[in-house]
């Protein structure tokens, strides 16, 4: 497999997130047995492969400079365009479509620090789908925690104090909290990801899953 080129330090937070995946979850891919491609992800409608096929095309569109629009019936072409390529031609594919997504987000700063998240994110749907313990909790988790919380300040989200794991910090908008919730840090990101978070792993006072949905 092709290693990735050195980046200018320090590299973005956004671009060294999807840089860490890209190294994660290759290797995790070439791992597995054929049918657990086939396995349902929380995305709805969607397998392993469909996910991976959906990553590998916006990782592709960003590199030519155009990620698309996120539509449902855009991403869903993605993914049908690879639908009959081999295992292997599909992890190229994604392995392929890395580099420049991460030079692209790395030198654009915050314009599409969304699909970083995004493609972090949906490798957690991808181990989540396969039974590993870590799926929303993989190396570059505390970059992603960071990131969704400013996801949601941009978003202007109703202000909450979040305790996560210990650690206090605010989620959303910088103003006087309304509301307060305390989770683990798996949870918290199911949370922002809408990715059915377990109602019985966080409290909250004033506030709902919604609340924390960055993906609506």
């Amino acid at each position: 497999m092709r290693r990735l080129h050195a980046y200018r330090e320090p590299m973005r937070d956004a671009a060294r997130l999807l840089q860490t995946e890209s190294i994660e979850i290759v290797p995790i891919l070439e791992s597995l047995d054929s049918q657990d491609f086939n396995r349902p992800t929380v995305c709805d409608l969607w397998s392993v492969r469909d996910v991976i096929a959906h990553c590998a095309a916006v990782l592709h569109d960003l590199g030519m400079g155009d990620p698309g629009d996120f539509t449902p019936e855009a991403n869903q072409r993605g993914v049908d365009l690879r639908s009959t390529w081999s295992l292997t031609d599909l992890i190229t594919d994604l392995s392929s479509g890395y580099e420049a997504a991460i030079h692209t987000i790395d030198t654009t700063p915050g314009r599409f620090d969304g699909i970083a998240r995004g493609e972090w994110l949906h490798g957690g749907d991808i181990r989540d789908a396969l039974d590993m313990s870590d799926a929303y909790t993989s190396a570059g988790v505390e970059i992603a925690v960071d990131l969704f919380h400013d996801r949601s300040t941009e978003m202007k989200k109703r202000a909450i104090v979040t305790r996560i794991d210990g650690t206090l910090r605010q989620f959303g908008a910088d103003t006087d909290p309304v509301g307060r919730l305390a989770t683990d840090t798996e949870t918290f990101v199911r949370l922002c990801g809408n990715r059915r978070p377990d109602p019985s792993r966080w409290t909250g006072d004033g506030v709902e899953a919604a609340d924390f949905n960055l993906y609506t």
